[in-house]
């Protein structure tokens, strides 16, 4: 296709002459809390009952409402075909081997969910799993799959609608045919083999009331023995004599131990050890909740523990099995951020400097065998395998170049293209720079700013200034179909690294939690700040958005600064900060938030900057399109839509409040292609709709 150009209609009067929107009627209702002697109203607490019939009129009125006015675009279904062409190409995973079969993931084009495939010793190719199948509509997808160690035996857990809450299909690998019942109510769970007897999962009981919404707060490892009904499964730990909010079992290659992560939020945790062979009872690691620390593998006696204790950027340790309490550097603490893969008996130390990839090639003393050449400067992601595998794959990408994936021999150090994606886009005719820019406090902020070669900086470029800026999460470069076509068409795409995400390691990511919070937005004002004051763009050509906490971020800066963007995207986000922690498993986010029930002051900081208690009467805000999806259990829709009928109600001016609600989706994973290009489609179009553009050319 074409690349497209953006014009501005001669009557630029347009942009402010829309009629004033009649938005559905929702009702309010007398409900206050109390927080520390501190009365707050919540008149739309009756948009929380997910079940009522209430709520569900309202919805389908809000659909209506959105669905009308985002047909009334001229080009929105143009942007859907872009999308659905430049989307329609083939997608080949890495692949992975399991007994005599080496699988991979495969997608057509437009396939609504990638199909997995596996070959045999002589190359024959066969379908193993389709998740197409799962569902007419393609909704329900594959979230997880594990094979025991002969690869005779899987288990795949599938997400009906995009729901966190999983059922469990065991087969046999070999014939494909299902084995014993199928496993019902997993939450937040891995599937770790021992042998051929059965696996070990993680879930909860079922919670009283919604099961979309209900509060879940007590983790469970059991051990699933193939050949028996699920209500006999053996409890291993959790429950009420140990309870945590997130339980993790996982299993060493060589199957002795077996290996707990214990926590209660997001950050921190516990680790502890069964020695399978040796009979003992858990042995505790580490106990507490002031460090991360993970097992990566094990030799013998020794343990391999990746951890962030007294080392903010990460560093690689071991212990002994027998002597726990002893540990000693593999890997020592750099500048920058550290995580680890192995595979052909090697260990790869992946670092990110300034958000960017570079990795070595260790042994397990932590000799260096080699660093590794990279493509160029973007994510490095892979390097992981079987002990050995003498062949590893690896991906690499960044905002203008399509992942292409990478075999790579570790006793030579040669790599070559194994999968090299067919992509309408050139990289060549794109920029992707990176600058620095300073937040208000002073501190550093590195952005990666893409764009089509040629723009002038005339303040006049179509620009989305996406972030996310929390959980430790980090945001490297990554090619996108919906980047691509909002570049191809002028369009500047714009990331900050900034705090409470994991760039710059754990002090970057206290850096924004809790008291600190306000960091975030105000390390995203200042990216927008830069983009007007270097001319990339201007108030009235910019549209901010995110997703998750990333929708709290879009939700806190457009009520912090009305007047920073014209367009906003608030995804899937966490509005309300008062109350979040009363849904599904929301109360382990309090490391990253707080909770108003911590203190006073907690309580003040959280209502200062909380969406959906900052919306003003008569303030112009910007055009907004709240994101959410009616299956997301994760960040319950109840946040979308107080904060969507707050805004509706004191809106200050004739830009609109739209609340997008997708149908059999959840929080993001698991969506099928269709529902992620509608969604795209949509904003996509309602962002260049909404900075005045009319017509494509």
């Amino acid at each position: 296709m074409a690349a497209k150009l953006f014009t501005l209609s001669l009557a630029m009067t347009s942009i402010t002459c829309y009629s004033q929107h009649t938005y559905p009627t929702t009702k309010k209702v007398e409900h206050s809390d109390d927080y520390f002697g501190v009365t707050v109203s919540d008149p739309y607490r009756w948009l929380e009952d997910d079940r009522s019939e209430d709520t569900k009129d309202w919805v389908e009125r809000e659909v209506t409402f959105t669905n009308d006015y985002l047909g009334k675009i001229p080009f929105r279904e143009e942007i859907r075909n872009q999308l659905r062409d430049k989307w329609n190409y083939e997608k080949i995973s890495a692949p992975f081997e399991e007994g005599d079969y080496v699988y991979y993931y495969k997608n057509n084009g437009l396939q609504a969910q990638s199909v997995l495939y596996r070959k045999d010793k002589t190359g024959k190719e066969e379908v193993f799993l389709d998740p197409n199948k799962f569902s007419a509509q393609g909704t329900t997808s594959l979230s997880n799959l594990s094979f025991n160690k002969k690869g005779t035996l899987a288990a795949y857990a599938i997400s009906e609608g995009g729901s966190d809450w999983n059922k469990i299909i065991i087969i046999d690998a070999v014939t494909k045919q299902q084995i014993g019942d199928t496993l019902v109510d997993i939450k937040f769970s891995g599937i770790a083999w021992q042998g051929d007897e059965g696996f070990y999962y993680s879930s909860y009981d079922k919670p009283q009331g919604s099961e979309l919404s209900a509060k879940t707060d007590t983790h469970k490892v059991y051990f699933h023995k193939l050949g028996t009904k699920q209500k006999e499964d053996q409890l291993i730990i959790g429950g009420d004599d140990f309870k945590r909010r997130y339980l993790g079992a996982y299993l060493s290659d060589d199957e002795r131990f077996l290996i707990v992560s214990a926590s209660n939020t997001t950050y921190g945790n516990e680790l502890y050890i069964k020695d399978l062979k040796n009979k003992t009872d858990f042995i505790t690691i580490q106990k507490g909740y002031d460090c991360s620390s993970g097992v990566i593998d094990t030799k013998g006696d020794f343990i391999y523990v990746l951890t962030d204790k007294n080392a903010p950027n990460n560093k690689l340790q071991k212990f002994d099995i027998n002597q726990p309490e002893k540990w000693i550097d593999v890997i020592s603490e750099t500048e920058n951020v550290l995580t680890v893969s192995t595979g052909g008996g090697y260990i790869f130390a992946k670092y990110m400097k300034d958000a960017l990839s570079y990795v070595r090639q260790l042994d397990y003393n932590g000799a260096l065998i080699r660093t590794i050449e990279l493509p160029g400067n973007g994510t490095a992601g892979g390097f992981g395998g079987k002990l050995k595998q003498k062949d590893l794959y690896y991906s690499f990408t960044n905002y203008i170049t399509p992942g292409t994936i990478y075999k790579f021999n570790v006793e030579t150090g040669k790599s070559e293209v194994y999968q090299q994606p067919n992509v309408k886009f050139n990289p060549a005719d794109y920029v992707s720079e990176q600058v620095f820019y300073t937040s208000k406090d002073g501190t550093k902020i590195p952005m990666m700013i893409s764009y089509k070669k040629g723009i002038k900086l005339d303040g006049k470029n179509p620009t989305i200034l996406y972030s996310y800026g929390g959980f430790n999460i980090s945001l490297q470069p990554s090619f996108s179909v919906v980047n691509a076509i909002w570049m191809e068409n002028g369009g500047i795409y714009a990331v900050p690294n900034i705090r409470g995400g994991g760039e710059y390691g754990k002090k970057w990511h206290d850096a924004g939690t809790k008291m600190e919070k306000k960091n975030v937005f105000e390390d995203f004002i200042a990216a927008g700040e830069y983009l007007q004051k270097k001319g990339y763009t201007s108030k009235e050509y910019m549209a901010i958005s995110g997703r998750s906490n990333g929708g709290l971020l879009v939700g806190a800066t457009m009520t912090m600064r009305p007047d920073l963007a014209k367009v906003a995207f608030p995804g899937v986000g966490v509005l309300d900060m008062l109350r979040y922690n009363k849904f599904t498993a929301g109360a382990g986010w309090a490391y990253d938030y707080g909770t108003a029930e911590d203190s006073r002051e907690m309580f003040e900081y959280l209502k200062s900057y909380s969406p959906v208690h900052n919306v003003k009467k008569g303030t112009c805000y910007p055009s907004t399109m709240i994101i959410t999806s009616d299956h997301d259990d994760r960040v319950v829709p109840a946040h979308s839509f107080k904060f969507g009928a707050e805004l509706q109600d004191k809106q200050g001016c004739n830009n609109p409040i739209l609340v997008r609600i997708e149908v059999n989706a959840g929080h993001g994973a698991g969506r099928s292609t269709e529902q992620v290009i509608g969604e795209n489609a949509d904003l996509i179009s309602f962002a260049l709709y909404e900075i005045g553009i009319r017509k494509l050319k």
